[in-house]
């Protein structure tokens, strides 16, 4: 279980991590030019992209949550720590209450970003297949 915990916490960091890089980039420099609905949305095949490498990592990294248990439980440890940081961060440091800050989200960007926390949750399990179908498994776990 150890090891599910440090995936998850690990997973959550890469992604929560360059999410803040991004965001400090969004926010000054795109939202201005795009608007907030485009920044994000420009953002989000990158953040696609980077979940799908963290969670390749994790699988590389922690050969214990190759299974398809451990490796949701790691998808969705990184989930709960990614909203709670997210809830955390819109409701002390931007003051809002959890209402406004839903009210506040974009439509469609929001949806978007809805989406892909689920994709989120789930990429170390979708990856996880295709680690055992090209043998990658096998060759990770060789000293």
């Amino acid at each position: 279980m150890t090891q599910t915990l440090r995936a998850g916490f690990t997973y959550f960091a890469i992604v929560m991590g360059t999410g803040f890089m991004l965001g400090v980039i969004r926010v000054p420099f795109l939202v201005p030019r795009m608007g907030e609905r485009w920044a994000e949305l420009a953002e989000m095949p990158i953040m696609a992209t980077v979940i799908f490498f963290a969670a390749g990592f994790v699988l590389r990294r922690f050969a214990d949550i190759r299974t398809p248990t451990k490796s949701v439980t790691a998808g969705l440890l990184a989930f709960v720590l990614t909203v709670g940081a997210e809830l955390g961060l819109a409701l002390v440091l931007q003051d809002r209450s959890l209402g406004e800050y839903v009210a506040s989200r974009d439509k469609v960007s929001g949806s978007v970003y809805l989406a892909l926390l689920l994709v989120f949750a789930f990429m170390p399990r979708l990856r996880l297949s295709s680690f055992s179908r090209t043998g990658v498994e096998q060759r990770c776990s060789k000293p």
